[in-house]
């Protein structure tokens, strides 16, 4: 049986077993591309079953990430929801069996749109169709009441921004490799003009159509929950609309609608607006914290690469990726500015 870095396949496959009824050895385990933090990979069965395993990078990770029990618990209660998520099939908790908990759900065929090559094999009707969609989904999930899907405990409610600032300072200082000046006046900043939270949802975290597995002009499933919580769900638009990169915006970005024919910023904005009745007057304020706050996930990732606990054999410009860094801390800082 052959092995891949960050699955003991003969254990794994026991594990299905006893998770999966009719799952016909040998599987065959391949690491997904895409994504910098917890692994992915897709296991095939002799029969051509696929499902998708989550598990964290290898290696020492930052504290309280890539919990696998929570993320399997957070898609479990969004089954059946306005939502869309894969079906989970199992998670399993002993690090005895895999090196670390990993958990297991079903395979959601389509595309996710990593880049813009991804995104120009869409007809113009699927562009705007899947830009609407987008704002959408969004909206539905901020809709929900966490403790009617059992996500009531995922956090505290209140104080969404000032956590969240503790937190990634936090991070921020335990992957510190070098001093990026526009990231500790871009906190002070963060801190000094903290809007007040009006209302709290569930809220995402990396909220991209690089998260999302798209088909017939639609969002199939929201991929990537480990960084979900509860919260100010303006922090969800603010991401969303950092990411919605338009063509010629950022020449050197390769983001999906840089492609073009999506809908613009200003258009998700006020779809969400409208669907929600939120105010986004201030939203430059999160756009702003959500450059920063990838910036600090950013550099987590950036030392785990120089610790090679993210795998070998991986194609990374560790230069770039340091660069890239500094730059969207000299982005949030700019908005707030």
């Amino acid at each position: 049986m052959q092995e891949v870095e960050g699955v003991h396949a003969a254990n794994v496959t026991q594990w299905f077993k006893t998770q999966v009824e009719d799952i016909s050895p040998p599987l065959e385990f391949t690491l997904i591309a895409g994504g910098h933090s917890n692994l992915t990979f897709s296991v095939k069965d002799s029969n051509g079953q696929t499902f998708v395993l989550r598990r964290p990078p290898l290696g020492h990770v930052l504290e309280s990430a890539h919990d696998m029990g929570r993320e399997h618990k957070i898609i479990s209660g969004l089954a059946g929801s306005s939502v869309p998520v894969a079906k989970t099939v199992g998670v399993c908790h002993d690090p005895e069996v895999n090196g670390a908990p990993f958990y297991v759900m079903e395979y959601v065929p389509g595309p996710v749109l990593h880049d813009t090559e991804a995104a120009s094999n869409l007809t113009a009707e699927e562009r705007i169709s899947i830009g609407h969609d987008v704002v959408d989904v969004l909206a539905r999930l901020h809709a929900i009441n966490p403790d009617d899907v059992g996500l009531g405990d995922l956090g505290r409610k209140e104080a969404y921004l000032a956590r969240q600032l503790k937190r990634w300072n936090k991070q921020w200082e335990a992957s510190k490799t070098h001093e990026i000046p526009a990231m500790d006046e871009t906190s002070r900043l963060l801190t000094e003009l903290m809007p007040e939270q009006i209302g709290a949802s569930i809220v995402h975290g990396d909220y991209r159509l690089g998260n999302m597995i798209v088909a017939d002009g639609k969002i199939a499933a929201v991929l990537d929950w480990e960084l979900c919580t509860l919260g100010d769900p303006l922090a969800d638009v603010g991401y969303m609309l950092n990411w919605w990169v338009l063509p010629g915006e950022a020449p050197e970005d390769t983001a999906p609608t840089a492609a073009g024919g999506f809908p613009d910023r200003e258009a998700l904005a006020e779809r969400y607006a409208q669907a929600t009745g939120r105010d986004l007057s201030n939203i430059s304020y999160y756009r702003a914290f959500s450059h920063w706050r990838l910036a600090a996930i950013g550099q987590g990732v950036y030392k785990r690469y120089l610790v090679g606990a993210m795998g070998e054999n991986r194609d990374m410009d560790l230069e770039a990726y340091k660069l890239s860094v500094s730059t969207r801390a000299e982005v949030a800082l700019e908005l707030l500015s």
